[in-house]
């Protein structure tokens, strides 16, 4: 397996990636990868390496600048860097759309065949992505943040799959019901996968904070990879 980082741009801003894959003689599709509030750390990562081990090129993609990471457990630290992009919509979009680019770019990549794939605030990415209109052939929110922002959508050109856990405190049902609702409006391909007994970051090891709505949960983590696997087989 290769890896290396990337450096990419949005605007002014300088984003680093982390990219992954397996050589072969052929172009492969593409995978972005977003990470959740506290920045493109080792599990996105290695969520890309996972990727690029199912015969894609993996892109951990970087939604706040190079070198600019929050930390486990530290609330206030990863919520000042990832609220003023949830709370810009439009300006989340641009940056989420320019990895769409870069990644496209990469000479080992199929630019015909990209998904996009994202935890947490990953998930409102990807999510975004699709609102945006953006040319790629299925998103894949895993726990993310489905309630849209104030921006207008584009009429949604890839298939959505959202995976969440039914007690997820900061996804409650009448937000996964108003999501449905949207989804159904945009004449989009959707599906949501609910998990029983299940809450925010399910598929994180490192999630052990009952108490603020975080539980790893390994049987959850397995059903959801396998319907991610199902999910690119079909879309590529």
């Amino acid at each position: 397996m290769i890896t290396r980082h990337l450096d990419y741009h949005d605007g002014v801003t300088p984003l680093e990636a982390y990219v992954a894959y397996e050589e072969a003689d052929s172009q492969k599709p593409l995978v972005l990868v977003a990470h959740d509030w506290s920045g493109r750390r080792e599990f996105a990562c290695n969520a890309a390496e996972k990727i690029a081990s199912m015969g894609y090129v993996g892109f951990a993609l970087d939604m706040y600048g190079k070198g600019v990471f929050g930390a486990d457990g530290d609330a206030a630290l990863n919520s000042s860097l990832m609220n003023p992009l949830a709370e810009d919509r439009a300006a989340l979009r641009r940056r989420v759309n320019a990895a769409l680019v870069a990644g496209r770019n990469i000479p080992q990549v199929d630019a015909v065949k990209v998904a996009a794939m994202g935890y947490c605030f990953g998930g409102m990415c990807v999510l975004e992505l699709a609102r945006s209109g953006a040319e790629v052939l299925g998103v894949v929110s895993i726990h993310g943040i489905l309630a849209p922002g104030n921006v207008v959508n584009e009429a949604i050109k890839s298939k959505v799959l959202c995976l969440h856990g039914h007690e997820d405190p900061m996804v409650p049902p009448e937000q996964v019901l108003a999501f449905e609702a949207e989804m159904t409006e945009a004449e989009a391909d959707w599906q949501v996968h609910a998990y029983g007994q299940t809450m925010h970051a399910f598929t994180n090891p490192a999630a052990n904070n009952p108490d603020f709505g975080t539980v790893y949960s390994e049987v959850a983590e397995k059903r959801s990879y396998q319907t991610l696997v199902n999910f690119l087989n079909e879309i590529f």
